[in-house]
């Protein structure tokens, strides 16, 4: 049986109290949600469960997300100690799976020296040319002016237009019952496009993934578009001990019983 615990929140080397649930039992995986997710929304809790019968999966929430603090001012590396001290308190080592943007910070995290084994990456969005670049540019500057005038609904909505959801559709969106949970997590958009690289707009960091010594699989789905798709092949090509699997069916919307055997094989 499966026994999930939420332990006491970890403190980060700046003090801020980092919030994580542990579930099921074996070599300890840690899960890097993407934008806007945490524990009470996103892939996490559903993954975990596929993944306890074989491993102790922590899902945690990332700083200023769900129950987790949120010291000023934000950098990447202060994200980097967040996952520092959720792997010191699993006992010192730990695998990493990083969804979407979340896939940048575990690539970093992995050269970090804290004690990562393995990283698995599933559609990371960096970009891989210049249109990309330059449509990341756009919307960091349109999320910098949504969050500086505390418009959060708009954020999440540039957010998801960028994305490449139709305007009617983001729209519409306004008005579930989700939307306040986005809105409440909305400045953390800004730390997601911190971790892909604002200066490089987004661009494939080859340099850093070429200093990964530990092994990577980079995940994709075949019913993913194109641009995303790229950018995991090319982290694939870019780090010297890496794997490329693409998931048949699948889309950014992974299917946590999909991903989830392919994990327990790369980890074993």
């Amino acid at each position: 049986m499966t026994v999930t615990l939420a332990p006491a929140p970890v403190v980060s080397a700046d003090g801020t109290p980092i919030a994580y649930t542990s579930t099921g039992t074996g070599p300890v995986v840690v899960f890097v949600d993407g934008a806007l997710c945490h524990r009470a929304f996103g892939p996490g809790p559903a993954l975990a469960a596929q993944l306890a019968a074989h491993h102790t999966v922590l899902t945690y929430d990332r700083r200023g997300r769900g129950a987790s603090g949120d010291t000023a001012p934000y950098d990447v590396d202060r994200e980097i100690e967040d996952l520092a001290a959720i792997i010191a308190a699993a006992g010192g080592t730990a695998y990493l799976v990083g969804i979407s943007s979340g896939s940048a910070l575990a690539l970093r995290a992995a050269t970090a020296g804290i004690g990562v084994r393995k990283v698995a990456v599933y559609e990371p969005p960096f970009t891989t040319d210049e249109a990309g670049a330059a449509d990341f540019a756009g919307y960091v500057r349109n999320l910098r002016a949504a969050l500086a005038e505390d418009r959060h609904g708009d954020a999440v909505a540039e957010l998801m237009l960028y994305a490449g959801a139709p305007a009617p559709a983001v729209e519409q969106m306004r008005a579930a019952p989700m939307w306040p949970a986005f809105e409440a997590v909305a400045p953390t958009l800004a730390y997601d496009a911190a971790a892909l690289g604002i200066d490089t707009g987004a661009g494939v960091p080859a340099g850093l993934l070429a200093d990964i010594t530990v092994p990577v699989l980079a995940v994709d789905g075949d019913a993913s578009p194109e641009t995303l798709r790229a950018p995991t092949r090319a982290v694939a090509a870019a780090i010297p001990a890496a794997g490329y699997i693409s998931l048949p069916g699948q889309t950014h919307d992974v299917a946590p019983a999909v991903l989830a055997p392919v994990l327990v094989d790369f980890f074993a």
